[in-house]
């Protein structure tokens, strides 16, 4: 810095005061007006607007014209809606890129179509949206810039029995990414929206149910030639249902909730990576069967299972993971069925263990070990990662694929729960053990000095 003071701020080119303004809220980008006279309308050309109710929490008089939008809490509606209104119609842009609006009460509903509107006519390119609305505005649902579109309804409307409304038109040309909740009945509004968007490939799904709503036996197709990733998230008992993929494009797919529909996979050629996270199952297994059926071709699966009653069972045996090369299994999985996954899945480089069923009645007997020690173990696995508490049938699972796995290179246990003097034990107990690798590591993670300590 020299002597001299210099505002090197007030400096900048307009393009770069533009670019650091849309990086911040809106609320924050209107207040650089104090700063200086050059900085009194820069505001105006920011090409992110970002509005959040929460924001406006410690809002202060910063321009005359928008101190009384500014000073009002955030509980009065009144101020919040004037100030979106305001920036909205002041910004002058030739195209927006992103436009947030987060609404945490309800709101007079003309204000989100206003917004919504005034938005459309920005050229927006992204619009996120969480907020009470009832139906899709026509200038939502025809936007020719928009190419991601995330719409979520407030903690208070989704309680309520009545979704939002799309009526018959939609075209939404450039739209690849869409994250929208429905509430029952996806075919009368998602899957509107859905068939609207000839270029999607990223979508994001959430089915809930409000209890006393009446059933519907449709099936849930997504025939979506350039869909990419795909989340679904279903919970509150959607049931009779059949959720059919017909996506042949499909790389990433993630499934969260209630398994009580049959996934049927038409086309799921290009799958990729798939993330399982099921809170409760349908008392006929034969759906997580098929579910297993459907994602044989999958090269990296984790699976989380939310249900502390047990591991799911299987009515049949598990289809051979031909190309899958790396699993993950996370929370109350029984040891037993770990050899099981492994003898179906030849090509298996790496296995992630976390948070096995950790129930106290498991004791040794209920380790059995497996006849045959399965092929992945003896060509490709080199890799073992195991985050559990000491139980007898875990550590019994642990010395199996230590004295098995041919071509180890490491193996990394982190403690979880156990105190130090039970760290070393085991730790001890399983050093001992005889490794099948003679270039297997094993390093031990927990919270006392066992911590990263390696052998």
């Amino acid at each position: 810095m020299s002597s001299k003071d210099v505002d090197r701020l007030s400096r900048l080119p307009e393009p770069i005061v533009s670019h650091i303004l849309s990086l911040m809220p809106t609320k924050f980008a209107v207040r650089t007006t104090i700063l200086a006279k050059r900085f009194q309308y820069s505001w105006m050309f920011v090409t992110n607007l970002d509005f959040d109710d929460d924001d406006s929490t410690n809002a202060t008089d910063i321009f005359s014209r928008l101190a009384l939008l500014l000073t009002e809490s955030r509980h009065n509606s009144d101020s919040f809606i004037k100030f979106v209104d305001r920036v909205l119609e002041s910004c002058r842009s030739p195209q927006v890129n992103l436009v947030r609006i987060h609404v945490y009460y309800k709101v007079r509903e003309s204000c989100p179509s206003k917004w919504i509107d005034k938005a459309v006519r920005l050229n927006v390119r992204e619009l996120d949206l969480r907020l009470s609305l009832s139906h899709l505005p026509l200038s939502l649902r025809t936007c020719k810039t928009l190419t991601k579109l995330v719409f979520h309804r407030t903690g208070r409307d989704r309680q309520a029995s009545k979704c939002w409304e799309c009526p018959e038109r939609v075209s939404l040309p450039c739209l690849k990414t869409l994250d929208i909740d429905v509430c029952d009945d996806p075919h009368e509004n998602a899957f509107r929206v859905i068939s609207g968007c000839p270029l999607l490939e990223n979508l994001s799904l959430e089915v809930y149910r409000v209890w006393g709503e009446y059933e519907r036996q449709d099936d849930y197709i997504f025939n979506i030639p350039t869909l990419k990733r795909l989340k679904l998230m279903l919970g509150y008992d959607l049931v009779n249902h059949k959720v059919v993929l017909n996506v042949p494009k499909l790389e990433y797919f993630v499934l969260c909730g209630e398994l009580f529909s049959l996934f049927v996979m038409e086309d799921v050629s290009s799958l990729a990576e798939v993330t399982l996270s099921i809170e409760r199952l349908d008392s006929d297994h034969h759906l997580w069967d098929e579910l297993f059926k459907g994602l044989s071709g999958v090269k990296s699966l984790s699976a989380q299972n939310e249900n502390s009653r047990g591991c799911f069972g299987f009515i049949s045996p598990l289809p051979v993971f031909q190309n899958m090369k790396h699993l993950e299994l996370n929370r109350f999985w029984n040891p037993e069925f770990i050899p099981l996954v492994l003898e179906r899945s030849p090509q298996l480089t790496c296995l992630c263990v976390k948070h096995v069923h950790d129930y106290s009645k498991h004791e040794e007997s209920d380790w059995i070990e497996p006849k045959v020690v399965p092929a992945c173990m003896l060509t490709n696995l080199t890799t073992i990662k195991f985050k559990c508490v000491g139980q007898k049938c875990v550590i019994h699972l642990m010395e199996y694929m230590l004295r098995n796995a041919e071509v180890l290179k490491t193996v990394t246990i982190t403690w979880r729960n156990l105190c130090f003097q039970e760290e070393t034990r085991l730790a001890a107990k399983l050093l001992k053990v005889p490794r099948a690798s003679h270039d297997c590591e094993v390093s031990f993670i927990g919270g006392g000095s066992l911590s990263n300590a390696s052998y």
